[in-house]
C-alpha cells in the first residue's frame, strides 16, 4: 500500500487526518493531544502519526508547503489509504481589515492564482469549496468555545512573497495561504470531505507577524477545534 511519499499500511491512518503544513506542528499535535500515538509515516521527514483523541482514532500528518505538495498527499491519502476527511490546520496571512493575529479563519471557499485547478480539465472555472457539514460544525464549536472565528473566502496562492494581496482584499477575501484550493479540489474529485482551518500568523498589509516558534506551537485553539470536529 506504500506510495512514493507515504510508507504505511492502509489501516495505519484514521478516517480523519489533520494536516498542518509543518512536520514539527504535526509532531506537536501528536505529542500534546493524542494518546497511544504511533509514527506511521516519516518519508522525507513528513511526519504522520495516528492516535486517540477522547477515544476517537485520529491521524495527523504534514502536507508540506504549497499546492503541489498538498495535492500529492491529499490524493494519496484519499485514494490509497481509506481516508474520508482531511482538515487542514495551517497558518494564513490576514488581509481583511477586521482580521488580526491569532484569529481563526474557516475557509468557506478558496480562490487561487494557481493553474492547478486547470489540471482537472473542466469546461470552465471550477470554484473549490469546503464541505458544508464540516464548516457548519466547526463554526458552531468555535462559537461555543468563544474563539475569535471568521468564515469566508480565502486565497490559495503560488507566491509567498506577493505584493498584490490588496487586490484580493477589495473582493472581500479574508486571508491568503498556499494549500486549500488544492485540498478542496482533490477532495471533490474523490468525493471526500475537506475543511481548511487557519490561524492568522501575519497581517502583511498591517506589517504584523508571529515568530517561527509561535507559528509552530501557538495555534492550540485551531488544533482543539479540528480535533473536536474529527469524525
Amino acid at each position: 500500500m506504500a506510495t512514493p511519499h507515504i510508507n504505511a499500511d492502509k489501516n495505519d491512518f484514521a478516517k480523519t487526518v489533520l494536516m498542518p503544513g509543518d512536520p514539527l506542528r504535526a509532531k506537536f499535535v501528536a505529542d500534546n493531544f493524542l494518546e497511544e500515538k504511533r509514527l506511521v509515516n516519516n518519508v522525507r521527514g513528513v511526519q504522520g502519526y495516528t492516535g486517540l483523541y477522547k477515544g476517537k482514532k485520529v491521524s495527523v500528518m504534514a502536507s508540506g508547503m504549497g499546492i503541489p505538495s498538498m495535492a500529492i498527499y491529499a490524493q494519496e491519502l484519499f485514494s490509497k489509504f481509506g481516508v474520508e476527511t482531511i482538515i487542514r490546520i495551517g497558518s494564513a496571512g490576514g488581509i481583511a481589515d477586521n482580521i488580526n493575529l491569532k484569529d481563526i479563519v474557516l475557509a468557506q471557499a478558496a480562490c487561487t492564482d494557481s493553474n492547478f485547478v486547470k489540471s482537472f480539465k473542466m469546461p470552465g472555472t471550477y470554484a473549490p469549496i469546503a464541505n458544508f457539514d464540516l464548516l457548519k460544525k466547526a463554526h458552531s464549536v468555535a462559537q461555543q468555545k468563544g474563539f475569535s472565528v471568521y468564515v469566508g473566502n480565502i486565497l490559495s496562492s503560488d507566491v509567498f512573497y506577493s505584493n498584490d494581496v490588496a487586490s484580493w482584499q477589495k473582493m472581500n477575501v479574508l486571508a491568503v495561504e498556499m494549500e486549500s484550493a488544492a485540498l478542496y479540489s482533490v477532495a471533490a474529485f474523490f468525493n471526500k470531505k475537506a475543511l481548511c482551518i487557519c490561524t492568522i500568523s501575519d497581517c502583511p498589509l498591517k506589517g504584523l507577524e508571529l515568530n517561527a516558534g509561535e507559528r509552530q506551537t501557538g495555534f492550540v485553539q485551531m488544533i482543539e477545534l479540528a480535533l473536536e470536529i474529527a469524525d
